[in-house]
């Protein structure tokens, strides 16, 4: 297996993929059989949807794009023109197909047909992944994971990250060659020669607060101990959110980006692992809305984390995906992607460069590609498939001697 990845931030979408290519047609004597794509949305995604279309037809393109910019080995990579990244897996003895599908009636329908297009894409029909890679627009993630394990078991890893643009205003994408989707997924599907490595992870720690979920809708949390949610959440926290105006609907995103809710999901060892929900927004009334679903019954505790954290948590994430290895070496890791919540890179985004120096102290000198999205899928330590928010999500490949 060979993985290689180029990026640009060029003036336009055209330029910028003919610059992100070139390495892979100096460099390659084939072409590679996955090609992943990040892009922020300055660029026109239908222009690029249609350069794609003038690849050779074997490879297999999966597309979505990402909120202000992305990151390589070379680095933090964001400009008000648009930028992109690719990453091109190589494996003579693997397989991969992608498959995409519209949201329409159906969520969990449109999941299994990507599914089983991408199955067949990479002609394994009957044959179950090493790993499920899930590009979605966000809003509906859930059911999503829903409707995959209802084809493929729970044992199969499901990792992705939800599509972004840079103002939450409805401008992501999910794109091919040829095709561009607002409200639907793209899937992939691995059948790799080398290991696949993964790990889901938080990086905030249970303040010790908690409380149990008493009404709820969907993403619309009402109330935690018989008293309205934003009551209990602002207590916790240990101050007022500050409100777009009174008695309207306010958007707390940045307020509320270091305090998210935990669910507990299993543990480590004696180390609790915890599912987090990003409070989006505040409304009239008290109710707050999440972009992860949240059930009556469900048992929430404040998480707490800082700046220091969220540079550090690429390395901690990277660091479990190796310890599912008895013993490891570095010159054996073919290249990695990582999913970075949005939301936690806005509330570092000068100090990305940690972010970067935290996973290369871990995996060394090898080749990644990174997104920052509005939602994150992975496999918890248990086997766990789920949706969270400001998580990381990590998958390594690699290559046994």
């Amino acid at each position: 297996m060979n993985i290689q990845v180029s990026a640009s931030c060029a003036e336009n979408e055209i330029k910028a993929f003919e610059d992100a290519w070139l390495p892979f047609v100096q460099n390659q004597a084939s072409w590679p059989q996955f090609l992943l794509i990040f892009a922020s949305v300055g660029y026109s995604i239908e222009n690029l949807s249609q350069v794609l279309s003038q690849l050779p037809a074997e490879i297999q393109i999966l597309g979505s794009t990402s909120c202000l910019g992305i990151m390589t080995q070379q680095g933090f990579l964001s400009a008000p023109t648009g930028n992109l990244g690719l990453l091109g897996l190589y494996d003579s003895e693997g397989n991969f197909g992608v498959g995409f599908a519209a949201f329409k009636s159906s969520v969990r329908q449109a999941a299994q047909a990507a599914l089983e297009s991408a199955i067949l894409a990479a002609e394994r029909s009957g044959e179950v992944p090493d790993l499920i890679w899930v590009s979605a627009s966000p809003g509906v993630e859930e059911e999503v994971i829903k409707g995959i394990t209802e084809c493929v078991g729970p044992l199969v890893p499901i990792v992705g990250g939800s599509a972004a643009d840079d103002t939450v205003s409805g401008n992501w994408r999910i794109f091919s060659r040829g095709l561009v989707l607002e409200q639907g997924l793209g899937v992939a599907v691995f059948y790799s020669s080398a290991r696949i490595l993964f790990a889901f992870h938080s990086g905030y720690e249970p303040s010790g607060e908690r409380a149990w979920v008493t009404e709820a809708r969907d993403r619309i949390l009402y109330s935690l101990n018989g008293k309205p949610a934003a009551e209990v959440y602002q207590n916790w926290i240990g101050r007022k959110l500050s409100l777009d105006a009174p008695s309207q609907e306010s958007n707390i995103l940045a307020q509320t980006s270091l305090f998210p809710l935990g669910r507990f999901v299993g543990k480590l060892g004696s180390i609790p692992y915890f599912q987090l929900s990003h409070p989006e927004k505040l409304l009239p009334g008290g109710a707050l809305t999440l972009f992860s679903d949240i059930h009556q019954g469900d048992e929430v505790w404040l998480m707490r984390g800082t700046s220091d954290s969220l540079c550090l948590r690429a390395g901690n994430a990277a660091s479990l995906a190796l310890s599912t290895l008895d013993k490891f070496s570095l010159k054996q890791i073919r290249g990695a992607v990582i999913i970075y919540c949005a939301g936690c890179m806005l509330s570092i985004q000068d100090r990305m460069a940690e972010v970067i120096a935290s996973l290369e102290s871990v995996l060394g000198k090898i080749p990644f590609l990174g997104a920052f999205t509005f939602g994150e899928q992975g496999c918890f330590p248990g086997g766990e498939n789920r949706h969270g928010n400001l998580m990381i999500s990590v998958v390594v490949f690699y290559e046994p001697e």
